[in-house]
C-alpha cells in the first residue's frame, strides 16, 4: 500500500537546519524567561515602606506618603512613551540593561540615600524599570512566529509571576524565620539584581521588532514621470507627503480612529484606563496604609512579603481560570465589570475601614485577584479584532491615559502641593476612580 502525501511527510526526517533552529529558539526563549524570573526576584521590595519609616531611614510618614511616592506617577509619565519608542528602535535588548541598571540605581540609593531628594531620585529610576517592562513582554514575540505567539506570552508570564511569588515569599521567610533585617534584605536584592544584569547582557539582540525595525517592503514605486524630471521639488514634496502618510504609526492612528467605533473596543478600553489607575493608585500607597493599620517596631511581625505573595498566586489563577469563562461578552460585558468593579470598591472600602491587620491583608490579595481576573478578558476583547500592530498601539494608549489620570489625581490628592491628604484619606478616591467606568 503506498502511503499518502500527508503520511510520507510525516514519515520523512526534518532536515538539519530545521532541527538546529528549533533548539536555538527554544534556548533563546529559555534564557529570555529565566532573565524574566531573576529580574523579578527583589526580595526586599516588600519591605520597602517600613525600611523607609523605621530606624534604618527614619523618614516621617507625611515624607513618604505626600513627597517621596507622588515622584513616581510623576517620573512615570514623562517616561513612559520615550522607553515605548525607544525600546522597539533600539530592539529590545539595551532597554532590558537600562531596567537593569535602574534597578541597580534603586536600591543603591535606598541603601546610600539619606534624604528626600535621594528617595524622590529613587522613584525616577524605579519608573524607568517600570516603563521598560514592555521591552521584557515584547521581545519574546521577536524571537518566534506568530503560530507561537500564545504559548509564548503564557510563557514569559508565568516566569514573571513565578519570579515575583519566589521573591515575596524569600523576603517574607528571611524577616520572619531568618530574622533579617531590612537592609540586609535590600543588600541581598542588589546582588540578585548584579546578576540579573549580566543575564541581561548576554541576551541576543533581535534584527527586527514591531514598528522601527520591520522588514524591508517591496518596492511599490514606478517610473519617474516626465513632470517629476521637470519639477524635482514637487517630487520631493509628494515622496515627503506619500512617507509621511505610510508611516507606521501615523497610519496606525488612521486605524484606530476607525476602529473606536466599535462598543466593545470602547467599553473595554474605558475599563482599563480607570480600573488600571485606581489599581496602581492602591498598590502605590497600600503599604504605607498597612503601616497606619499596624504600626510596630518589630521587623517579624511584618508581613508585607506574605500578603504580596498570596495576592500574586491568586493573581495567577484568577488570570488563568478567565481563559475558561464562557460568555457571551457583547450581552453581559458590562455587567461583569459592574460586579467585578462593585466587589473591589467594596474590598478597599474594607481597608479604609478597618483596623485589622489581616483583613486589610486579605481584602487587598482579594482587589488584586479580582484585578487580574478581568486583565486577560479586556486583553482578549480589544486584541480580538485588532491586528498585532494596532493592538500595541491601543494597549500603549490605554496605559498613557491611565497614568494621565493617575498622575492628576496624585497631583490633587496625594502631593502636599495639592491636598496633601494622609493615606486613610486617599483610598475613597482610589475607590472612586475604579467605579467611574461602572457609571
Amino acid at each position: 500500500m503506498v502511503p499518502s502525501s500527508q503520511e510520507a511527510e510525516k514519515q520523512m526526517p526534518a532536515e538539519p537546519g530545521q532541527d538546529l533552529e528549533l533548539k536555538s529558539w527554544r534556548c533563546l526563549v529559555f534564557y529570555l524567561c529565566f532573565y524574566g524570573f531573576m529580574a523579578q526576584l527583589r526580595p526586599g521590595e516588600s519591605f520597602i515602606t517600613p525600611y523607609l519609616l523605621g530606624p534604618d531611614k527614619n523618614f516621617t510618614r507625611e515624607q513618604v506618603t505626600n513627597e517621596i511616592t507622588p515622584v513616581l506617577s510623576y517620573c512615570y509619565l514623562v517616561v513612559l512613551v520615550p522607553v515605548f519608542l525607544l525600546t522597539d528602535y533600539l530592539r529590545y535588548k539595551p532597554v532590558l540593561v537600562l531596567q537593569s541598571l535602574s534597578y541597580i540605581s534603586v536600591w543603591l540609593l535606598l541603601l546610600l540615600g539619606r534624604s528626600v531628594p535621594h528617595m524622590q531620585l529613587m522613584e525616577l529610576f524605579y519608573s524607568i524599570t517600570m516603563a521598560a517592562r514592555i521591552a521584557y513582554s515584547s521581545y519574546i514575540f521577536s524571537l518566534v512566529r506568530p503560530a507561537r505567539y500564545q504559548r509564548m506570552a503564557s510563557y514569559s508570564r508565568a516566569a514573571t509571576l513565578l519570579g515575583v511569588f519566589t521573591s515575596s515569599v524569600l523576603g517574607q521567610l528571611l524577616v520572619t524565620v531568618g530574622r533579617v533585617s531590612f537592609s540586609t534584605l535590600n543588600y541581598i536584592s542588589l546582588g540578585l539584581l548584579a546578576f540579573s544584569l549580566v543575564l541581561a547582557l548576554f541576551l541576543k539582540r533581535p534584527r527586527r521588532s514591531l514598528f522601527f525595525n520591520r522588514d524591508a517592503p517591496v518596492c511599490r514605486g514606478a517610473a519617474p514621470s516626465e513632470l517629476d524630471r521637470m519639477n524635482p521639488d514637487a517630487k520631493l514634496g509628494r515622496a515627503l507627503l506619500e512617507a509621511w502618510r505610510d508611516w507606521t504609526l501615523v497610519r496606525m492612528l488612521r486605524e484606530l480612529g476607525d476602529n473606536l467605533r466599535s462598543p466593545q473596543l470602547r467599553l473595554w478600553s474605558l475599563w482599563w484606563v480607570f480600573n488600571s489607575a485606581a489599581y496602581y493608585l492602591i498598590v502605590y500607597y497600600v503599604h504605607i496604609l498597612w503601616n497606619v493599620v499596624h504600626p510596630t517596631t518589630d521587623s517579624t511581625s511584618v508581613y508585607n512579603g506574605g500578603a504580596d505573595a498570596a495576592s500574586t498566586l491568586l493573581g495567577a489563577i484568577t488570570s488563568f481560570s478567565a481563559g475558561f469563562v464562557k460568555v457571551h461578552w457583547a450581552l453581559w460585558a458590562k455587567l461583569v465589570i459592574a460586579g467585578v468593579t462593585a466587589a473591589q470598591a467594596a474590598l478597599v472600602f474594607l481597608m479604609y475601614s478597618t483596623n485589622n491587620i489581616w483583613l486589610c491583608y486579605v481584602a487587598f490579595v482579594l482587589f488584586r485577584g479580582a484585578y487580574q481576573f478581568l486583565v486577560p478578558i479586556a486583553t482578549f476583547q480589544i486584541a480580538s479584532s485588532l491586528s498585532k500592530e494596532l493592538c500595541a498601539l491601543v494597549f500603549g494608549v490605554n496605559t498613557f491615559l491611565a497614568t494621565v489620570l493617575k498622575t492628576i489625581i496624585t497631583l490633587i490628592v496625594s502631593d502636599k502641593r495639592g491636598l496633601g491628604l494622609p493615606v486613610h484619606s486617599q483610598f475613597p478616591d482610589g475607590r472612586a476612580a475604579g467605579v467611574a467606568d461602572v457609571l
